[in-house]
Order: structure tokens, then C-alpha cells, then sequence
């Protein structure tokens, strides 16, 4: 804690110099936020269409947009930094002239608070950016002023006829009317600002953003030193960017409906085209619906084909039952033919005869003989039958071979028809692919025509300004707080570094830390500044009773107090020490080696006065400068034996009876005043004290803890040259 003391104290000190140099950084920042121009910042938010979503649960208004694409906020972003807009904008704005009155530091635009208005004629060269000063006296006498004087002047609502022109100046009635104590008389310059170079301008000015990366909604901020400039180009960006979306809309709507419009002529003519080519295609071949006809066909074919095959199925079992009954002709009784070969009831109704005749035989038989007329009879009408039975099997045959026959040709030129359906399947699959095509691209245009129609009509736009501009009251930058209070942090940091520097380059003594940091030699006695004589009179007993207990003040011993200058404390020390003994009953001598009664009158005197037991002595007047070594040091023991403390107001350190002085005490005080002795000035005591062995060495620090205000100092050392003026 007490080394955080330490680091502070300097700047404790130096808090005036601290408090000064906020005060005046805060008073120079109010200073210059009296002449510095603010800027005013107006915003505008701007909801961009959506594709998908139209006005709030209205479905109609939906296709309105139908030329909308999925709006890429960043692309959206670059439209409205674009020349196109931004001079489209400034052609609904009036910016290209601004007006200035004119102070000694710096110049205020008027914009439509100016007192007059200016109107251009001929112009007769390009003043373009250039300023042109002018002045309105009392007597509305209008003077076109330069380095060189007035050039040209006029009454106020006449035409100035100028170097570059003719210039009208007229009253500006709407400035007068919203502020009546407007001010007339003032020196004005007005400036005519080409294009390129406003635009340029504004696009310092104007900042274009995002809300949000999955938002999309833009902010439009202008800033611009006149408040009603700010609001009014970003409420105007806002409102032509919108426009111009609805007008790029229309123009693309309807450019689509024309071209729509010429195409669907054109297909309409093709479509056409490709239903006459089927329909005669269909008419050359004889073509209803070739689907239906091939399936017709193929189901007659099929039944032919079955139908052929059960005749087949016929005439293999008639066939075999006519080669059964031939091959067993001869022994046709004895026959069993297959009955499933027998299909008509006449067949079957004479082989039924045949085997009742067969039947009656065996009987008639078994009365009669072969030869028998009855048995021949029935064997006739047997054989009848059997040859009956045999032709009709032959016809049979025939008749069914007769009707294969027909099937097969009829399913033959009926398969026929099928040679030609690939081809007419093909060509007609061609032609329906060519007509479908057609068909669906005049669907599809007249779609998209009646959509472009639609969005041509609704003259319309989802992007909407959600947050319109306002004149804003407060200006955004200079911002006065921030300013006045980094100011006053600078220059309290400034004054900091100054206090260090000053404080590094003093590197005085300061503190107790400093000496036991840089030395091994002990610090005895520290004495602060003593204001009150009550002060140093129970300092300096606690100081003597400290140092009898440390066994630094012994009777008949020889004390030298040094210093390296002047004011380092050891006349202070040692004259109070000597007076605090001797008021304790010991008699003291002091022998004052460098002559410093002479020097300090006064201080002597009060110790002659106060102190009735000291002697002092100047050992300059007793000759001891010429003296050997040894000489002196037995002068200095014999007048030591007849005091109880002799005290040595030693010599700066350094000179030869500084060290012979050292060499003869028996205790050796070097005191370092804080606030006067450098730092370097303890290794010095060091080196000395080494190199020539002085023994029994200490340290005493004058005006210890002494941390003085600053302003006093410098109240102290002005007071001390104005008497120095005065004595001279």
C-alpha cells in the first residue's frame, strides 16, 4: 500500500497541474464545438416485395408482382447506391445551388432559411463549383464582391448583370414568414454545384444498409449539416427507388405483353398448320382412330384364328376316322370308330342303324343260313349304310378342308392390314408430338400474356417505406459530450506524462524507498517539514531519544552532519540537534567548518539565543585549513574533551575537510534533503564512503513525506523573483 503511495504521490503533487490541463482541454473542445459544422443524420426504412408474399392474407394481389424475383438485399443495396437513382433523386431536389452566410471562422449553408433567393440567366461562363461572395446592406443594396472589391452590385429584386452572367436576387417570402426576425444584412456566397460533384458528395454522406442479413428490409441514412437536407434525400431516394421499381415493372409488363402477343400469332398460325397436315393424313389413308381400327382387327383375326383351329381340331378327327374306315372297309362291322369324330346326329343316327341291322343279323342266324333271302337283305342295307356312312365321312372331310382353307386366306389378307399401322402410327406420333408442342407453348403464352396484362394493370409495389424520414432536432456528430470529455481525459493525460517526465528527469531523493533501493548505508533519521517551533522542538527530543537508544549518541562522542549543497538540511539538523542537547543539560560545541554562520545569520543567531549551553565555533578563523592531518584531528580531540558532544557542520561532501571531518567523528550523518538532492547523489555518498572507509555512516532524509502543492511552489518561487526584481 505504502509503495502505491509512493508511485501516486508525484501526481497527488501535480493534481493542480492535472485539474488545469482538463479544464483547459474542455474549454478548448467547447471552443471548438462553437465553430466546427454538425451534421444532422435522417433514416428511412424501406420493406423490399417479396415473391410469395403479397399484402397480408390478400391472395389477389399476390400475381400482381408475378415479374418479381427473389430479392437479393445486397443487389437491392447497389441499386440505391447508383448514379441512376441517386440522379433521379437529385432531379426532384434542389441542391444543386446552396447558399452560405459568411462568418470569420466558418460559413453556415442557409438552404431555404436564406434571406433571398437567386435566379440564373445567361450565362456567359461556367461557374460551376465555384464560390462567389456577395453582401446585402441595409439598403437591400445587393454587391458581387472578390479579392479585388465589389465587381458588380445591384437593388435587391433586380437582374445583376455579372462576368458570368445575369443573376437575379429576390426576396425569399417563405423564409421571411416562418422566422420574422430573419437577418438581412451579412456577407452571403452562394456556390452552383455540378452534378458530378454533388453526386459525389451525397454518396460521402449516404450510408445503405441491412437491417438484418435474413431481413429484408433497407435503411436509408443521409447526414448532411442542413436537418432538412437529411430528411428530405432520404425520404426522396426512398420514394424514386420505389417508383422507378414501378415504372421498370411496366415497362417490362408491357414490352413482355407486346412480344407475348406477336408470338402467340405466331403459334397460332403453326397450331393450325399442324391440325390440317393430321387431318389430311388421316383422309390419304382412310385413318378414323387407328387405335380402335387395329384393335378391331386384331380381335376378328383372333376369333378367325380360334375358329380356325377348332376346324382344324375337326378335320384331323374326321381325317383319321376316314383312313380308320378305309383301311377296315372290308371288315367295316368289325370297326369301332371314335364316336368324338361323329359331330352331326345323322351320323350317329346310321351307325345306330348299322349296329340294329348288325344286331338283327346274329339273330336271324341263329334260324338261318347265310344264303338266307332275309339274311342277304339285311347284309344290303348294312352295306348301304356302311357306304353311305363312308361318303359321307369322305364329304365331310371335304367340307371342313374346304372351310380351313377359307380361314387361312381370310386371316392371311386380314394380317395384311397390319404391314402398313408402324408407319401410319409413326408419321401420326410426329405429327400429334409437333401439334402438342404447338399447342402447349400457345397455352403457355396466353398464360403469361394474361399475367403481364394483369401486372401491366396494377400499377403497384410490395416495396413499402416502413419508417419515413424526419428532420431530425439533434446532430449526430460532433457529438458534444464525447468530445468535451476525451478532451479533458487527453489533457489529463498529458498533464500526466508531463509529471513523470518532469518527475524522471528531476529523480530527486523523494522517500525512504529511494535510499534503501540504491545504498546499503541505514537510514537513521528522517525529519519532516516542521512548520511550528512547538513541531520541532518534540520532533527533535523523540530524535535525540531515538538515536541514545540506537547507540548513535554517546557522551564526549563527535558528530559530523554533511551534505553535497546548500539547503540539503545539515545546518537545520544539526543546529536543532545541538540545541535539543543542550536544553537537556549537556553543553555542546559546534564547530562550523565551511563557514555557514555567515551564510546563515539568522539561524545562528536563534541557537546563540536559545541554546545555553552551545558553543560554535568557525574553524576557518582558527587557522585549521593549514593543518596536517594529524594536527587537526588532535585540535579536534582536545576541544572535544571539554564539551559533552561536540557536533561537525561539515563541508559539502567532496572537499578535503568534508573528508577529514568524516575520518575524525565517531558517527557520520550525510543528509538528503526530498526535495533537492538527486538520487545520483546516494551512489555517490557510496563510492565515497567505500573508497575511503568511513566508518559508522547514516543517512538522515530532510523534509521527509513533504509532498508540496505545487501552485505553492510556484506562488513561492514567482514571490521570490519579484523580491530579487525589487532589491535590483
Amino acid at each position: 500500500m505504502k509503495d502505491t503511495l509512493i508511485i501516486f504521490r508525484p501526481y497527488l503533487r501535480g493534481l493542480p497541474i492535472i485539474l488545469f490541463m482538463m479544464i483547459g482541454g474542455y474549454m478548448l473542445a467547447s471552443k471548438y464545438l462553437n465553430y466546427v459544422t454538425p451534421m444532422y443524420e435522417s433514416t428511412t426504412k424501406v420493406k423490399l416485395a417479396d415473391i410469395s408474399e403479397g399484402i397480408t392474407n390478400s391472395n389477389l394481389f399476390k400475381d400482381f408482382d408475378v415479374f418479381a424475383t427473389s430479392n437479393k438485399v445486397a443487389g437491392e443495396i447497389e441499386v440505391l447506391k447508383s448514379e441512376v437513382l441517386l440522379n433521379k433523386a437529385l432531379d426532384q431536389l434542389d441542391f444543386d445551388l446552396e447558399i452560405y452566410r459568411k462568418g470569420k471562422i466558418r460559413s453556415v449553408e442557409l438552404y431555404h432559411e436564406s434571406p433571398v433567393k437567386i435566379h440564373f440567366g445567361e450565362l456567359t461562363e461556367n461557374i460551376e463549383n465555384k464560390e462567389i461572395d456577395f453582401q446585402i446592406d441595409a439598403d437591400n443594396l445587393i454587391k458581387l464582391v472578390n479579392q479585388n472589391g465589389v465587381y458588380a452590385s445591384g437593388q435587391l429584386g433586380d437582374t445583376i448583370t455579372a462576368p458570368f452572367g445575369r443573376v437575379l436576387f429576390t426576396k425569399n417570402e417563405e423564409a421571411f414568414s416562418g422566422n420574422t426576425h430573419l437577418k438581412v444584412v451579412d456577407n452571403y456566397s452562394f456556390k452552383f454545384l455540378k452534378r458530378s460533384s454533388l453526386i459525389s458528395t451525397v454518396k460521402k454522406n449516404l450510408d445503405i444498409t441491412a437491417v438484418d442479413k435474413d431481413v429484408a428490409v433497407i435503411r436509408i441514412i443521409f447526414k448532411s449539416p442542413n436537418p432538412e437536407k437529411a430528411a428530405k434525400l432520404a425520404a426522396t431516394l426512398a420514394e424514386v427507388y420505389i417508383h422507378d421499381y414501378i415504372d421498370s415493372k411496366y415497362k417490362v409488363a408491357n414490352i413482355t405483353a407486346n412480344f407475348l402477343e406477336k408470338q402467340i400469332d405466331a403459334v397460332n398460325t403453326k397450331l393450325i398448320e399442324s391440325e390440317n397436315n393430321i387431318q389430311n393424313f388421316r383422309d390419304r389413308n382412310g385413318i378414323t382412330n387407328i387405335r380402335q381400327e387395329t384393335e378391331t382387327e386384331l380381335r376378328r383375326i383372333s376369333q378367325l384364328k380360334i375358329q380356325q383351329t377348332n376346324l382344324k381340331m375337326s378335320l384331323q378327327a374326321i381325317e383319321e376316322l376316314e383312313a380308320y374306315v378305309k383301311a377296315g372297309k372290308d371288315n367295316f362291322l368289325e370297326l369301332a370308330p371314335n364316336f368324338e369324330a361323329f359331330t352331326d346326329l345323322l351320323s350317329t343316327e346310321i351307325v345306330k342303324n348299322i349296329k340294329a341291322l348288325q344286331a338283327e343279323k346274329k339273330d336271324l342266324l341263329l334260324v338261318y343260313t347265310e344264303e338266307e333271302e332275309s339274311v342277304q337283305i339285311i347284309d344290303k342295307k348294312i352295306e348301304d349304310l356302311k357306304l353311305y356312312l363312308i361318303e359321307s365321312i369322305s364329304n365331310t372331310r371335304k367340307n371342313l378342308q374346304t372351310k380351313y382353307e377359307l380361314l387361312s386366306s381370310q386371316i392371311t389378307e386380314s394380317e395384311k392390314v397390319f404391314i402398313k399401322v408402324p408407319a401410319h402410327e409413326k408419321m401420326l406420333t410426329i405429327l400429334n408430338r409437333e401439334f402438342n408442342i404447338y399447342e402447349k407453348s400457345f397455352n403457355f403464352l396466353n398464360e403469361k400474356k394474361i399475367e403481364a396484362e394483369i401486372a401491366q394493370a396494377a400499377k403497384i409495389a410490395f416495396h413499402r417505406v416502413i419508417s419515413p424520414a424526419a428532420v431530425p432536432q439533434v446532430p449526430v456528430s460532433p457529438n458534444r459530450t464525447i468530445i468535451k470529455i476525451v478532451a479533458a481525459m487527453l489533457g489529463m493525460f498529458g498533464a500526466i506524462a508531463f509529471i513523470f517526465v518532469i518527475h524522471a528527469l528531476k529523480a530527486r531523493v523523494n522517500n525512504r524507498k529511494t535510499i534503501e533501493d540504491n545504498s546499503l548505508i541505514p537510514l537513521a533519521v528522517e525529519t519532516p517539514k516542521l512548520k511550528m517551533a512547538e513541531d520541532e522542538i518534540t520532533h527533535f527530543q523523540r530524535l535525540v531519544t531515538q538515536l541514545e537508544i540506537k547507540g548513535l549518541i554517546q557522551p564526549n562522542a563527535i558528530i559530523s552532519i554533511s551534505d553535497f549543497k546548500k539547503n540539503e538540511g545539515a545546518l537545520y539538523n544539526g543546529l536543532h540537534l545541538a540545541k535539543t542537547l543542550s536544553k537537556q543539560g549537556a553543553r555542546v560545541m559546534v564547530l562550523d567548518v565551511a563557514d555557514q554562520a555567515a551564510s546563515f545569520p539568522d539561524k545562528f543567531q536563534s541557537i546563540l539565543e536559545d541554546g545555553t549551553g552551545v558553543d560554535i565555533m568557525n574553524l576557518k578563523d582558527s587557522g585549521f585549513e593549514l593543518m596536517s592531518k594529524d594536527n587537526a584531528r588532535q585540535y579536534i580531540l582536545n576541544m572535544a574533551e571539554q564539551y559533552d558532544y561536540t557536533l561537525i557542520l561539515n563541508d559539502y561532501l567532496g572537499s578535503r575537510n568534508s573528508l577529514l571531518m568524516l575520518a575524525f567523528s565517531n558517527v557520520n550523518f550525510i543528509s538528503l534533503d526530498a526535495r533537492l538532492t538527486l538520487a545520483s547523489k546516494i551512489t555517490e555518498a557510496n563510492l565515497l564512503i567505500e573508497e575511503y572507509e568511513v566508518k559508522d555512516t547514516h543517512f538522515i532524509l530532510n523534509r521527509a513525506h513533504y509532498n508540496p502543492n505545487i501552485v505553492v511552489e510556484v506562488y513561492s518561487y514567482l514571490k521570490k523573483l519579484i523580491k530579487k526584481f525589487i532589491k535590483k
